[in-house]
């Protein structure tokens, strides 16, 4: 990091909280404050609508999940037009009718005060984990890369996105989530065309995603039933329909974007417009991965993009053992830029062969690697991250972007980490404040609403830090966080559905059935973790979803025929 790269980046954070601060300054009663006033048009729901989604994590692991697997990813999102669209017509209509503050407050009216409580704190369990997620993603890569303290990052990333959400509530998220987004789509077009040019003068962007296919990481669509394929059209169309009803419909943190909305129609077009444009931006951010991927085919990839976990395993006994395989990777580099020129000139598709071929032995030798990292660090008693997928864009970032696009970047990085964690702050504390705090103390003055809700956001922050500094890393960041949202949205969307659709079900068949399915999704989730049964987490919204609906059903069919029987 260079002194301009350090300018744009902290110029960059500074203006944003500021202008969210300044702008939404003001915010003296509880509408305003929660709701913003619902002065909001269509593009700000939108854009802040998807800034809440895309969080550090889209543009840290998005990339590096299509460096490793491809484009076909983007089917995960594939659920997401057809959900927009039931939002629009079920759930949009019903909540500006009943002017709520919060999703959760319909579900008192239709059933109870205590199904309106649980499924508050179902939302705050998982979103307060994620909000800390959300700020320990981009700290843990840049603390490993830059050598920057991980807990002072922590804290610095949750400061900042306290002071604003804070000060300005729903309004100083939406404003500042407007121009973040314009920050990350700036930085990613730009450093899209940068990697394009850093490729050979003779690779233009056709024969790019020749090479990408060469390799298998152009495949798009997977239509097979396989449930060992976590990523298909099926789980996509079922299992990401129901998440993506879950998240955008239930969900306090997306709930909230679009109630601030001027009007019903405000909302709807919100929703649409961020429906239109959200997988076309998550394509084209897989497709930087692969154009990363492009990339180092003509350029010498490490063994492990983590530069801390390489550093452990150099450090130990296994150092020639590390050696060895950077050797290997360096005649395979070799072999593989004959084979390519050929293919490229040919579009021969044996080559293709080989050259997939010589991939899938780089890929072994990247797992050997990972196997040596991990034995380093249990020898040297060093939790130490083997699996790279998260720090592939950054690493590409930091050694091949020119000064100040670089501190540009880590400013995208940042933005998104401080979008989505403000949306979530935001959201917990309004359902702590209007489900919890205000059903169960009674009729509150504008002022101490708007206080507590200060203080509610407050307290959030300081839990989202605290999560943030005990996190793990999982696999892959952006599937730890869909994992933590699968656990618990099918069951809510669920809940949902019952108010909206099986108007014979009552309150105390609905709590009863949402208690027992959270206990069985947490039981098929670890199951499946343990690898004695095979379903992918995608898969745990609709089972939820079923399962609580089903049991609610059976219950109440039960307690009506009790009751008839003893009449």
């Amino acid at each position: 990091m260079q002194t301009l790269d350090w300018i744009v980046l902290v110029s960059t954070l500074l203006l944003i909280v500021v202008y969210g601060t300044y702008q939404s300054r003001g915010s003296k009663n509880v509408k305003d404050y929660l709701k913003g006033g619902n002065t909001s048009k269509w593009w700000t729901i939108g854009l802040s609508v998807m800034a809440t989604q895309a969080s550090a994590i889209t543009f840290l692991s998005t990339p590096g999940q299509a460096f490793n697997d491809g484009m076909g990813f983007v089917q995960f999102y594939f659920g997401l037009p057809i959900a927009m669209i039931v939002i629009c017509m079920v759930f949009i209509p019903l909540y500006h009718r009943l002017k709520v503050y919060t999703a959760y407050e319909f579900l008192e009216g239709r059933f109870d005060k205590k199904t309106r409580t649980l499924t508050a704190i179902l939302f705050l369990i998982q979103r307060g984990l994620a909000a800390g997620i959300t700020i320990f993603a981009p700290a843990i890569i840049l603390s490993a890369v830059l050598g920057w303290n991980l807990l002072l990052l922590n804290v610095i990333i949750g400061v900042l996105v306290i002071i604003y959400t804070v000060s300005g509530g729903t309004k100083a998220v939406n404003v500042t989530q407007k121009h973040q987004m314009i920050v990350i789509f700036t930085g990613m077009i730009i450093a899209f065309v940068l990697i394009i040019s850093k490729l050979p003068t003779d690779i233009t962007f056709s024969k790019a995603l020749d090479i990408a296919g060469a390799s298998g990481k152009m495949e798009i669509l997977d239509f097979s039933f396989n449930l060992n394929n976590r990523y298909t059209v099926w789980s996509g169309l079922i299992g990401g329909t129901f998440l993506m009803l879950s998240y955008f419909g239930t969900d306090q943190s997306q709930v909230q974007r679009y109630l601030s909305g001027k009007s019903l129609k405000e909302m709807q077009l919100g929703l649409v417009f961020n429906g239109l444009l959200k997988i076309p931006m998550q394509f084209f951010i897989l497709l930087v991965g692969v154009m990363v991927f492009v990339f180092y085919q003509f350029n010498q990839a490490p063994a492990n993009f983590n530069p801390t976990a390489t550093e452990v395993v150099l450090n130990s006994e296994y150092a020639q053992e590390y050696k060895s395989i950077q050797d290997k990777q360096a005649l395979i580099f070799e072999d593989k830029q004959t084979l390519i020129n050929a293919f490229v000139n040919s579009n021969d598709q044996d080559v293709s062969s080989e050259i997939a071929a010589l991939n899938s032995l780089n890929d072994k030798l990247r797992g050997d690697a990972r196997a040596l990292i991990e034995k380093a660090g249990d020898a040297q008693n060093i939790k130490v991250e083997s699996n790279d997928k998260d720090y592939v864009f950054i690493h590409f970032i930091l050694n091949n972007l020119p000064r100040g696009l670089i501190g540009l970047l880590l400013a995208v990085i940042l933005s998104a980490a401080m979008s989505s964690t403000s949306s979530e702050l935001n959201a917990l504390a309004s359902t702590t404040a209007m489900d919890l705090y205000k059903r169960n103390t009674g009729e509150k003055s504008d002022t101490e609403m708007v206080t507590a809700s200060r203080w509610f956001t407050l307290g959030w922050g300081i839990i989202a830090i605290g999560v943030a500094c005990v996190a793990n890393l999982a696999e892959n960041l952006i599937q730890l966080v869909n994992i933590i949202g699968s656990i618990f949205y099918g069951n809510v969307l669920g809940i949902f559905l019952l108010g909206f659709f099986f108007k014979f079900v009552k309150g105390n068949a609905v709590f009863t059935a949402a208690l027992i399915t959270q206990v069985l999704v947490i039981g098929l989730f670890l199951l499946n973790e343990y690898e004695f049964i095979n379903l992918p987490f995608l898969w745990l919204n609709f089972v939820g979803c079923v399962i609580v609906i089903s049991i609610a059903c059976l219950i109440q069919g039960m307690t009506r025929n009790k009751i008839y029987s003893e009449a």
